[in-house]
């Protein structure tokens, strides 16, 4: 197999069909659907694999037909974005843009002006006109630095979703943890030690190495 990010997805999924006639994307089917989608594959194509069903819960001719088999995965942040967001935002604010993560759900991605990875966001918003005004669709901490690095420029920039949902993995990550875990190194102690069998890390390193290859 192969690794991918949200921005070199395009192509690992052009070196993936030149290996198989069929691709098992995970974990985030909305990732893999926007990339399928736009590589021009029908929708009755990508189907959703549910990995607590047998054969995913797909029926033998679901699984002939498709090419992209969707594992029934998500980010829970990106999740909650909706189009009804987006359709809000422009009646509110006709002159502004949409820009959005392609962790997103399809018509989200679909109804937004941009589609692209949390560099890709930073980039496009910093670059475009003074006094502009963007409703972005990714992680809050995020959004909120954005807004803050650019609002000198009259531009406004807020959050998709009217409510908060906070990715409880990346605030596992705290400014308390950091320092404790540098005042150990610095002390010698090395804590929280991840390791993994040497036969798994083998084979990860060869997905790695496929994907630096490859983009």
């Amino acid at each position: 197999g192969i690794v991918c990010t949200s921005t070199n997805a395009p192509v690992i999924l052009d070196w993936a069909f030149a290996q198989r006639e069929k691709v098992l994307f995970f974990p985030d089917q909305h990732l893999g659907r926007w990339t399928g989608f736009n590589k021009g594959i029908p929708l009755d194509e990508m189907v959703v694999w549910d990995p607590d069903l047998e054969y995913g819960g797909l029926t033998a001719e679901q699984i002939r037909k498709a090419r992209i088999l969707l594992w029934k995965g998500h980010c829970s942040v990106h999740q909650m974005f909706q189009p009804a967001h987006i359709l809000k935002f422009r009646n509110q604010h006709p002159d502004g843009k949409v820009i959005s993560h392609p962790e997103s759900a399809l018509e989200v991605c679909r109804q937004s002006d941009f589609v692209g990875s949390t560099e890709y966001i930073i980039k496009v918003v910093k670059e475009s006109a003074p006094g502009t005004r963007w409703l972005v669709g990714t992680e809050l901490n995020l959004v909120n630095r954005l807004a803050e690095e650019v609002k000198h420029e009259g531009k406004i920039v807020q959050f998709m979703a009217p409510t908060v949902c906070m990715c409880s993995t990346m605030q596992r990550i705290d400014p308390q943890h950091l320092a404790w875990t540098l005042e150990n190194l610095a002390e010698g102690n090395v804590v929280n030690r991840i390791t993994v069998p040497a036969h798994e890390a083998a084979l990860a390193k060869v997905a790695l190495e496929r994907m630096l290859a490859v983009s």
